[in-house]
């Protein structure tokens, strides 16, 4: 079930139509208060598995809704949104985003996002790793060291899955940054990577660079 939460009508039941035509159960929420009611239902049937949110809503904002999302689950969050500014765009993704669009969007663009949200998400199911002396759990979206976890931002965990899928391989910049975005974001700049692969080292205790390893003039390498 997705979540839709905007309070634009006609722009909600749009998008209903649109992903209800691709196969997909929609329900509408048009503010914080509906979007909890919702996300707490107990109904059957109406278990939510995406959520599409709105940053401006007439009772808060939409980090308000990932926020809460996060502290039990990892579906898919997308922003939709006319906020489009680099601030609440990395405000978003540090909150727990996946992605984050900005209207006016293209719907089938839209749609290509979720679906490889989804396919991610499917694919990524029972998968430990182990990398030096910290376990990452795929499935539940954790990592832990001595049985202690390690709390990683959505965007540290989504760099932390990069090196991962591409372990013993050297990526440079530009492919990582393709990677994380679908090669469709650009807002995000080396400044931005550097300062993001600076704090997975923290996060692994790897400020020696022995496990995302630098090769210089050429990228990094993932050793496991």
């Amino acid at each position: 079930m997705v979540l839709v939460v905007e309070d634009d009508s006609i722009i909600a039941e749009g998008l209903k139509l649109a992903l209800t035509g691709e196969g997909m159960e929609v329900t509408l929420a048009s503010s914080v208060a509906e979007a909890f009611a919702a996300l707490e239902s107990d109904e059957p049937g109406m278990k939510i598995d995406f959520c599409l949110l709105d940053m401006t809503l007439p009772d808060g904002n939409g980090m308000e809704i990932c926020t809460k999302v996060r502290e039990s689950s990892e579906m898919p969050i997308i922003f939709l949104t006319a906020m489009d500014d680099e601030i609440h765009t990395v405000l978003a993704f540090d909150k727990g985003a996946d992605d984050y669009i900005s209207k006016p969007f293209h719907i089938k663009e839209l749609i290509a996002r979720m679906k490889r949200l989804m396919k991610r998400t499917k694919s990524s199911a029972n998968t430990v790793c182990r990398i030096g002396d910290n376990n990452i759990d795929i499935t539940n979206a954790k990592m832990s060291r001595g049985g202690e976890e390690i709390p990683l931002t959505a965007m540290e965990y989504k760099l932390l899955l990069v090196f991962i899928n591409h372990a013993g391989e050297i990526l440079d910049r530009d492919r990582i940054l393709n990677i994380l975005w679908d090669d469709v974001g650009s807002f995000v700049n080396d400044n931005t990577l550097t300062v993001y692969i600076k704090r997975l080292r923290s996060k692994l205790a790897d400020d020696e660079g022995r496990y995302i390893e630098t090769i210089r003039g050429q990228g990094y390498r993932l050793n496991l």
